[in-house]
């Protein structure tokens, strides 16, 4: 009896064994069934970044192709007409997200926004003509930035004329622009001789000249080149006053100089918006009754050409700003009146004493600044202001005016900033051969080359090795964005704007492209870094983004918007900063956000209304980063037909 209870126990024992293995098998089964199906689902999305981009119709020969054939005017809020602008059949979009979390949005409702009036087509919000009549005309204070008040802001999109065509890729632009694009033929009527621009059938064309230039800005570039080095690299910034259609800073461009073209929104129909048009760096601007939006020691060069600002008057005050945003050892060139009055005098319809007397109030205005003059040859003069104010300083024991700003007085900040009759000091030096706040190297070693803002601690938080570390992570992110976005390196993008650049690490990642990038720096940031990007060789501005940015709509192929919202959710409307976008972002443009998914999903739901097509992708490091990135594009649509 016992025998066999044992061997029942035994029977027992082994029964339970085998239905336990039996478990665990079928257990393991199903697992491994479930993993089989789960790798065959995630199959089914796209797996490449890059083809969503190329979906989303952007590919440069179709969109070029489409948009020249293309007269159909459509309203934005239409699916079918947007359709029919596509020379082939639509491809239905997956916008779902790649980083798999659970959006908690549910029965969202999209808000379609209208197109304005076409009378808007060019609309400028803060350099709007009627407004600006309210202001004082003394120092031109009715052309500076007068923004819209609440009752005045517009919730619809600004409609691109009837038969827009993408314009020309560079290098091309340079010397054309479709007349559909800007309908103006006053300036080809205006500066006909002078060779500015020229009608031909549908076409602009800009011939290079300029009111000072006959013989082409070419040519007087070469002129100044014999003056003073242009071609080593010393000089790489530049800025142009009262610019016209910007050909001095285009042609600058194959020297290495980039140049920031300024001129006002006046009776010269869209001198900006032609720059633009023509892929060249421009924005609307005046020297009038406050600061430049640049920071002190920013430009290399500055250069006016019968740019028509009255540098005398005032005591000098406009040379004073331009002494400001000027960098030691940099030059100032003036041609045009009074600069050889001898020759020019019953041209000019003034009187030699009157254009004599203004050529030595210029002059005493520069010594006063401690400028020396390099040379006055033909129709160029050319001042240097000095490399510290060592020398400066003695001589101001002696000639008290105008007097050195207050130690108080913070010499880049420049958002609505008045100007003062008074030279901003530089950092000191410890010898006369010493460049005050640092030496720059030579372009192109600059742009990487740690700035003297940063090696002087003059940035929060922000040493030599973070420097390089944002360098490094901008390398990554720019080989990304060209997997998803596969016409990046093409020349698709020519104008592009970083709306908060930080310390220029989009830019400098972006220098071996057919492009330039206007650095933009947001007055509520936490760190003011512009002085530090114009250090390293690029161009930029401040800018509050609750209000609009001073261009023409349409200006811009790409916009980079990172962490951007996360400041402004809290400061201003997010619709009307997207709207501000939609303004100025060209036709099959190209938006990339970078934020929270939170903050994204919002966007999104925006800018669907606004007829955008877009997707949220995963950060460059993978789908368990925080961050994420929406891409977006502007579809195609024209304004009705007047």
């Amino acid at each position: 009896m016992q025998k066999m209870a044992k061997e029942n126990s035994s029977h027992h024992l082994a029964e339970a064994k085998r239905k336990r293995l039996t478990w665990i098998l079928c257990v393991s089964g199903l697992c491994i069934l479930s993993y089989v199906l789960g790798s065959w689902q995630n199959n089914t999305v796209p797996t490449s970044s890059s083809e969503a981009y190329s979906r989303m119709g952007c590919d440069e020969t179709t969109t070029t192709t489409r948009a020249q054939t293309t007269q159909t005017q459509t309203n934005p809020s239409s699916d079918d007409n947007l359709s029919s602008l596509s020379s082939s059949e639509p491809v239905e979009l997956d916008f779902e997200s790649h980083h798999k979390l659970e959006l908690k949005i549910t029965n969202q409702t999209v808000k379609y926004f209208e197109p304005c009036d076409m009378s808007l087509s060019e609309y400028t919000p803060c350099e709007d003509r009627e407004r600006g009549r309210r202001f004082d005309r003394n120092m031109m204070k009715y052309r500076e930035r007068h923004c819209p008040s609440k009752d005045e802001l517009l919730y619809c999109l600004i409609p691109p004329p009837p038969n827009y065509k993408i314009p020309f890729k560079w290098p091309q632009s340079r010397d054309y622009a479709w007349y559909d694009n800007i309908p103006h033929k006053e300036l080809s009527i205006e500066k006909a001789i002078q060779n500015w621009i020229q009608v031909e059938g549908e076409r602009f064309r800009f011939p290079g000249g300029g009111t000072m230039f006959p013989r082409g800005a070419d040519a007087y570039i070469d002129d100044i080149a014999r003056l003073i080095p242009l071609t080593d690299g010393a000089i790489r910034t530049a800025i142009d006053t009262g610019c016209g259609v910007a050909s001095f800073g285009a042609y600058l461009l194959k020297r290495d100089i980039v140049a920031m073209s300024f001129a006002p929104r006046d009776t010269h129909e869209a001198q900006v918006q032609f720059a633009l048009e023509r892929g060249v760096p421009a924005i609307i601007g005046i020297m009038g009754s406050r600061r430049l939006p640049y920071p002190a020691r920013a430009f290399d060069l500055a250069h006016c050409s019968r740019c028509l600002i009255p540098w005398f008057q005032n005591d000098g005050l406009y040379l004073t700003e331009v002494d400001r945003v000027l960098r030691p050892g940099g030059y100032w060139i003036l041609s045009g009146p009074p600069i050889n009055w001898k020759k020019y005098w019953k041209g000019w319809e003034r009187s030699q004493e009157d254009l004599k007397q203004e050529q030595d109030s210029i002059e005493d205005a520069a010594r006063s600044l401690c400028w020396k003059k390099v040379t006055e040859k033909g129709d160029l003069s050319i001042w240097q202001k000095p490399i510290n104010h060592i020398e400066c300083n003695k001589l101001k024991r002696v000639h008290k005016s105008p007097p050195l700003c207050s130690k108080s007085d913070l010499p880049d900040f420049a958002w609505y900033k008045d100007l003062e009759s008074c030279v901003t000091p530089l950092p000191e030096a410890n010898s006369p051969n010493e460049f005050a706040g640092g030496a720059l190297e030579d372009w192109p070693d600059r742009a990487f080359a740690v700035p003297p803002r940063i090696i002087r601690g003059t940035i929060p938080d922000t040493n030599a090795e973070k420097f390089r570390e944002d360098n490094e992570v901008w390398k990554e992110r720019i080989a990304y964005y060209k997997q998803i976005m596969p016409e990046l390196s093409k020349g698709r993008f020519r104008n592009i704007m970083d709306m908060n650049a930080y310390l220029g690490g989009f830019a400098a990642a972006m220098m071996k492209y057919p492009s330039w990038v206007m650095n933009v720096v947001p007055v509520d940031a936490e760190k003011q870094t512009l002085g530090v990007i114009f250090e390293r060789g690029f161009i930029g501005t401040y800018q509050d983004w609750c209000e609009g940015f001073s261009t023409y709509p349409r200006t811009y192929d790409l916009i980079h918007a990172g962490g951007l919202f996360s400041i402004y959710e809290n400061r201003c409307d997010v619709t009307l900063l997207l709207l501000e976008m939609d303004r100025i972002l060209r036709p099959e443009g190209t938006v990339v956000f970078r934020d929270t998914v939170e903050m994204l999903t919002k966007i999104q739901s925006i800018t669907n209304g606004m007829r955008w097509k877009s997707r949220i992708l995963d950060h460059e490091k993978g789908p368990f980063n925080p961050e994420k990135i929406l891409l977006a594009v502007k579809s195609y649509w024209t304004g009705p037909s007047s």
